[in-house]
Formats: C-alpha cells, sequence, structure tokens
C-alpha cells in the first residue's frame, strides 16, 4: 500500500492514497478449438456484454459482464454423472472444470474460465459432440448487480455513503440543476496542456459551471493542491460511468472558486469575495472545507448577502480536536459539520461545541474498523502526489470531508423543491438520525458534538418532497368540503361519475402533484420520470421545465393560471369541474406556501413577510375563482 500525506489549512487532515492491485490468475482456456470445431460458422448465440439495459436507469447500464479479459463458462451435467466423469469430459475439451462451490456437488454444477467471447462456441461446439444425456445445460456464467448501486468499481469502499443510505436517497432524487460552489483549493474540473494541468478523469461526466480564481485572479479555477477536487468528488463525482468512485448528488452542478493556494492557505478577502460570487452567479449551495479560530465581519457581512439570496452555506467545524469554534462554520446562516467514523463515532480530531448543527462522515485513516484491508477514510478521486496532471483515488479524513455529504445532502433537498436556506437545514436537522445519544448522559455534550444527529440523505430527500406534499393536498382536500358546503352541495362525490374525476385529479394535481408516486415505484426509469413530471404540483413545473433556478416563479406561484382555466374551461359542463378543481387545488398549494414558504418567491424583496403576503392573496383569489366556479 502506497500512502501520499497532504494538509489544508486548519480543516485538511492527514490522508491516504491508496492505490489497488491484484493477484496474478491463471490463463483462461482459448477460443481457437471451439472456433474450429464450428468449422468457421457463427454460433448460434452471442456473448453477454454490458449493454443488456439501455434505457436511462439512475447508475446508467446493468453490467452482466464486468471483465473484459476473461468469461467464465457452467455446466450443469445429469445428476447421475459423477464429479470423475464431468472433470474427465471437460479435459478433452481442454476446459479446467470444478465444482462452483461445495453446495454445487448434488447439482452437478461445474464452471470453467474461458478467453473473452469463447462461451457461444463452446456451446455449439458441446451440443454437437457431447455424448447424449450428459449435459443439462451450459451457458456463460453473467453478472447480476446490486440493484440500486451504482456500477463504479471503487464505490464498495465508499463505506461513508452506506452511512447516510445513499443508495435509498437516489431512488428519491440525485440532486438534477442544483449548483454547488466549491470554495476552496481550486477543483481539477479542465485541461491546460501548457501548464501540465489535467482535467479528473472521474469528473469527465459531471457539468461544471463558471467559477473563478480568487488567488490568481482569473476565471480558470485550477487546483494545485488536490483538496478542492476531493471534495468536489465527494458531492458530484461522476456515477454509473464504471469507473472510480460516486458522488452524493451526482446530477448536481460544480461552481469551482478558488481562495486557497497550492499550500492551503488564503485570505478572509477572497474568501469573501467567492461567497459574493457564487450567490451572485446562481449557486444554491455553498460549501466551505476551510475554517480559522477567528471571526471576520467582511466574512459575515459575505454570507449574510447570500443567505438573503436564498443561498445555503455549509461549511466544517474545524479539526482542532477541542471544544471550540472555527469559522465561518460558527457564524449565523451556516450549517457547521462536525465528522463521524465508520463506527458513527465522532472522530478524535472534529470540533465540537454549541456551533455545530449536524454531523457526516469525515472519516479516520487512523484505524479500519470496516475491516476492508485499508484505513477507514473518505475515498474520492484527486491530484496524486501533488501533480496537476496525475490523478489517484485518495482516503482523506477531516472535517472537510463532512462538509461536502451535508452540501450534497442540501443540493438533494433543494432539486425537490425547498429552496428556502432555512427550510433546508430544518430538513436536514429534522432528518439525522439521533441514534448516539443515547451514549451520552449529557444531553448537551452530545448535541454540541453531534449537533442535530449524523446526517441521512435519504430521510431528507423523502421529507423535502412527502412533508410538504401532505400539508399541501390536505390544504387542498379541506378548501374543497369549504367550496362544497359554501355552495350547499353535500354530495361532494356525487356530481357525477365522469367529473368527479376530472375535479379530484386536478385537484390534486395542482395541490401536491402525485408525490408518493415515485417512491411507490422504486428505483424505475418511469419513476425517475415521474419525479420531475405529475410528482410535483403544477405550480412547480416551472423547476422541472426550466431547472431549479426557476423554482417559485411569482407567475407560476400565483392566481394566473386558475384564472386562465376558469376562463377557457368554464363554458364546458364537465370541464367546468376540472378547472373548479384546478383552482381549489392552487389555493391549497398557495395558502400552504404563505405558511410553510419552503422557497423564496422570486422577484418580491426578502424571503419572509412580502413572500407570505403574496401568496395568501393569490392562494385567496384562485379559491374564490373555484368557489365561483362550482357555485355556477
Amino acid at each position: 500500500m502506497n500512502r501520499t500525506q497532504i494538509g489544508i489549512w486548519s480543516v485538511g487532515l492527514v490522508a491516504a492514497a491508496t492505490l489497488f492491485s491484484s493477484n496474478a490468475v491463471a490463463e483462461p482456456t482459448p477460443a481457437d478449438s471451439f472456433k474450429a470445431c464450428l468449422s468457421g460458422a457463427n454460433p448460434t448465440t452471442q456473448n453477454a456484454t454490458g449493454q443488456a439495459y439501455t434505457g436511462e436507469a439512475p447508475f446508467g447500464h446493468y453490467i452482466s459482464d464486468t471483465d473484459p479479459t476473461r468469461d467464465e463458462v457452467i455446466f450443469d451435467f445429469a445428476d447421475g454423472l459423477s464429479n470423475e466423469e464431468a472433470i474427465n469430459y471437460g479435459r478433452t475439451l481442454g476446459l479446467s472444470l470444478k465444482l462452483n462451490s461445495v453446495h454445487s456437488d448434488e447439482p452437478n454444477i461445474f464452471v470453467a474460465e474461458v478467453e473473452e467471447g469463447a462461451v457461444p462456441y463452446i456451446k455449439d461446439c458441446v451440443a454437437k459432440n457431447a455424448p447424449d444425456g450428459w449435459i443439462e445445460g451450459i451457458e456463460e456464467n453473467i453478472e447480476y448487480q446490486m440493484l440500486g448501486a451504482p456500477n463504479d468499481p471503487l464505490y464498495q469502499f465508499q463505506w461513508n455513503f452506506k452511512q447516510v443510505e445513499a443508495e435509498s436517497a437516489w431512488k428519491v432524487t440525485q440532486g438534477k440543476g442544483v449548483t454547488v460552489a466549491v470554495i476552496d483549493t481550486g477543483v481539477a474540473a479542465e485541461d491546460a496542456p501548457d501548464r501540465k494541468i489535467k482535467k479528473a478523469k472521474d469528473l469527465g461526466g459531471t457539468e461544471i459551471v463558471a467559477g473563478y480564481d480568487f488567488v490568481d485572479k482569473d476565471a480558470f479555477a485550477w487546483d494545485g493542491h488536490g483538496h478542492g477536487t476531493h471534495v468536489a468528488g465527494t458531492i458530484a463525482q461522476t456515477t454509473g460511468n464504471k469507473y472510480g468512485v460516486a458522488g452524493l448528488a451526482y446530477k448536481s452542478k460544480i461552481m469551482p472558486l478558488r481562495v486557497l493556494n497550492s499550500r492551503g492557505f488564503g485570505q478572509v478577502g477572497d474568501i469573501a469575495d467567492s461567497i459574493r460570487f457564487a450567490a451572485d452567479n446562481g449557486a444554491q449551495v455553498i460549501n466551505m472545507s476551510l475554517g480559522g479560530p477567528l471571526p471576520s465581519l467582511v466574512m459575515k457581512k459575505a454570507i449574510d448577502h447570500a443567505h438573503k439570496k436564498g443561498v445555503t452555506i455549509v461549511a466544517a467545524a474545524g479539526n482542532g480536536g477541542r471544544k471550540a469554534p472555527s469559522f465561518p462554520a460558527a457564524y449565523n446562516h451556516v450549517i457547521a459539520v462536525a465528522a463521524t467514523q465508520f463506527d458513527r463515532h465522532t472522530t478524535f480530531y472534529s470540533q465540537w461545541g454549541g456551533f455545530v448543527d449536524i454531523a457526516a462522515p469525515g472519516g479516520n485513516t487512523r484505524v479500519d474498523q470496516n475491516n476492508d484491508g485499508r484505513p477507514d477514510g473518505v475515498m474520492q478521486e484527486t491530484l496524486k502526489n501533488g501533480n496537476t496532471n496525475e490523478h489517484d483515488f485518495a482516503l482523506y479524513m477531516g472535517t472537510s470531508m463532512a462538509s461536502p455529504h451535508v452540501a450534497a445532502a442540501a443540493a438533494l433537498v433543494i432539486s425537490q423543491g425547498v429552496t428556502h436556506p432555512d427550510k433546508v437545514e430544518a430538513v436536514l436537522q429534522k432528518t439525522a438520525q439521533d441514534d448516539q445519544e443515547k451514549r451520552f448522559s449529557d444531553k448537551k455534550e452530545y448535541k454540541e458534538r453531534y449537533g442535530a444527529g449524523i446526517m441521512r440523505a435519504d430521510k431528507a430527500a423523502s421529507a423535502a418532497v412527502n412533508d410538504q406534499g401532505i400539508y399541501r393536498l390536505g390544504s387542498g382536500i379541506l378548501l374543497a368540503f369549504l367550496a362544497f358546503f359554501g355552495v350547499r352541495r353535500k354530495d361532494m362525490l356525487g356530481i357525477g361519475p365522469k367529473t368527479t374525476p376530472l375535479f379530484v385529479g386536478s385537484l390534486v394535481l395542482a395541490s401536491s402533484g402525485l408525490f408518493f408516486l415515485p417512491m411507490l415505484l422504486g428505483d424505475t426509469t418511469l419513476a425517475a420520470v415521474l419525479a420531475d413530471t405529475v410528482a410535483r404540483p403544477i405550480a412547480e413545473l416551472d423547476a422541472s421545465l426550466l431547472g431549479i433556478s426557476w423554482h417559485q416563479n411569482p407567475l407560476m406561484a400565483s392566481a394566473l393560471i386558475p384564472f386562465g382555466a376558469a376562463a377557457f374551461l368554464n363554458g364546458h359542463r364537465s370541464l367546468r369541474y376540472l378547472a373548479a378543481g384546478l383552482t381549489i387545488g392552487f389555493a391549497g398549494f398557495l395558502f400552504t406556501e404563505s405558511v410553510i414558504l419552503t422557497s423564496d418567491v422570486q422577484w418580491i424583496p426578502g424571503m419572509d413577510v412580502l413572500d407570505r403576503i403574496w401568496l395568501a392573496a393569490n392562494g385567496l383569489m384562485s379559491f374564490v375563482i373555484g368557489y365561483l366556479t362550482l357555485k355556477r
């Protein structure tokens, strides 16, 4: 095992870069003799490939053959045949047959390694020449894969994603369209051959938006250290590409902002400027895996500016291993993240105190608690030995590594329509796992070390959908009862067999959408499609069609659509009930938003009182339109 040690200003800790190797194995049986057996004819079947499934899925394509150098053939011999007869028959073919396992003796299942692509020729050759009744079946020993897991080969070492239940979260959302600003040492996201700078291969499918280098004062935010590339990987490493590792919000976008030099140091002025740059250029989340012991008014004002612009800000709690605040983590409007290790305990280096909001995996390269033969660091792609044109998969530890887990989870929540930074933080804290609280007799100490608990990406993603969906649907149903009572129609479901589905369907789609469908359908292509269409209420289709940056557009979050529906559909007796359901459903959505305010209403100053007034007033207008439609 080859290890490389690095450091980062106040927050980064020792990292271990592990190179992987495999033991030599025997050469597989060549295919030539079997091809000769068919006298040049093509086989009647085809070799398995890695493209057995071509529809869009969260992790790309299902794999049936991950080893391009060899295959394995399975022989199902007749039950009455002895092991010796089966093995000797294999020798006549040039195959080294062996029982698949100790449990394969009774069913007589044998396997042998062969050259890639040989199995179709073996099947036809054996079918042509085998003694009658000896073989019941012969086929390629293809590979199945765990459903819900990406095909990135080193994902198996990302214990940290299992701790936050990433796979369950990915069934709900992958953070599509959310921009996360990585304020750090830069990101290896672009080639510059003249400067011997090479893009990290496992960021090849990650969307990178324009950033800035505040150290060198230009637009090329390169990484001369490796820390920022590692952090960006935890957030949005390209996933499902059969290479390297995975990212927690792998469909989100990365905005690289370089504020720390190649030694890991940076100035407050640059950090403050980068925060404002991110907020003013479309970032929904900021991650800062950096810090220092002293506060800065300039930085605090920049953070307040970003918060007012609706940006969720996440920062590392610090690596001092003591009870002491670190800045910017300790500021208001910043989610301060402590670090946990494999056994879910907070790490020896993680700072604690009343400023800590939540905990997430940061790793501990001094131990191997999961017994996988490697230190329990957080693995992502980064620079190899500090060389800007070489990359490797390294194990780092630090609250620097914990912070991007929470930033990625924030992106997952935001992609579900909860964009107000205070609401994003509330969802993350509400859904955090508090199973470690029982270890502490002093609950205050637990809060100081873990905040609300260990972040759960799956629960946060689901709560962002379910909580608001339930409230909105309940509000729509309540308003529907009030409307029917007001027009003295007690037979709400007696409005006619043709019109009832129109009214109820439009009410649900407008108030909450079919928010429960993606979770019922699970990890399927259909669920992914529905998550961005009918699973959202009509007022949130702006996010689906135009991107999350258009969410809560005041033209959509208003009585405009209800008014248009009533105007165009009122003349038709049956479709009038569709208009009534839609308008009352819209009222339910708008009234609920005026209370819970999950997102800032665009173009309206501030993020509180004026937004609530706009939503409530338009909700009232929508209800009146629906009431008058029913009364007619």
